[in-house]
């Protein structure tokens, strides 16, 4: 029992949690760029 749940932690441990989170924020910024264009056009450039 112990056993599985120390391995558990272990896989939590040895993931790369920071570039984990600076892909996700490039990726929403990435994404920001176009969602930002689409409102400009679909409420005829005004925000």
């Amino acid at each position: 029992m112990f056993d599985a749940v120390s391995d558990l932690f272990n896989a939590f441990t040895s993931i790369n949690w920071e570039v984990i989170f600076q892909l996700l924020s490039v990726g929403l910024i990435v994404i920001a760029g176009p969602v930002v264009i689409f409102l400009l056009a679909f409420r005829n450039g005004n925000l």
